[in-house]
């Protein structure tokens, strides 16, 4: 059942994710295609690294992504896999996807499911004043840069094609910014 794509990640039919209620609470397990394409409510993870000068690391998506490929994104996001935590969930990821290794992570907050989150009850938290190497993996994540406050200001006004839609409802609700 760990069948993977062309880029090297998990199937989405095949990578199930728990669908919640309006309470965040587990109803039933279904593959993630069919739970986005049906617009079900399921959880997410998202990571935001930043480093001493509180830059924030952004990933560019991998080009083979079926979802916005080549696009910058979020440090590090995933689901949660099924009776996974999510601070496992986020620990996970960064190993995954960045080859980090942490302990614990600074939680920041949730936001509720609704069309702007995808439908994912998101679990945000953050690893500040990293000085860690981050290193790509090439299969998931093309690039990654560290970005000041202007910097991504200026991007989410006048390059906003460039960003996924989940960077710009970061930043628009004011969360991109080092606790």
């Amino acid at each position: 059942m760990n069948k993977e794509n062309k880029n090297g990640s998990p199937d989405d039919q095949l990578h199930l994710l728990e669908v919640v209620d309006d309470n965040n609470r587990p109803i039933a397990a279904l593959p993630a295609e069919i739970t986005h394409r049906q617009l079900l409510k399921h959880r997410s993870v998202q990571v935001m690294i930043f480093n001493s000068d509180r830059k924030i690391y952004l990933q560019k998506r991998h080009k083979q992504k079926s979802i916005f490929p080549g696009r910058w994104d979020i440090s590090a996001r995933t689901h949660p896999h099924v009776n996974e935590s999510t601070e496992d969930a986020a620990i996970r990821v960064l190993h995954e996807k960045l080859d980090m290794e942490v302990e614990s992570l600074q939680f920041v907050r949730t936001l509720p499911a609704c069309p702007e989150t995808a439908f994912e009850n998101m679990t945000i938290y953050a690893l500040t004043k990293n000085t860690q190497p981050i290193k790509p993996n090439s299969k998931e994540v093309e690039e990654g840069y560290y970005f000041s406050n202007e910097e991504l200001t200026c991007l989410v006004k006048e390059f906003r094609e460039l960003l996924t839609p989940n960077i710009v409802t970061l930043w628009e609700a004011g969360l991109l910014v080092a606790p």
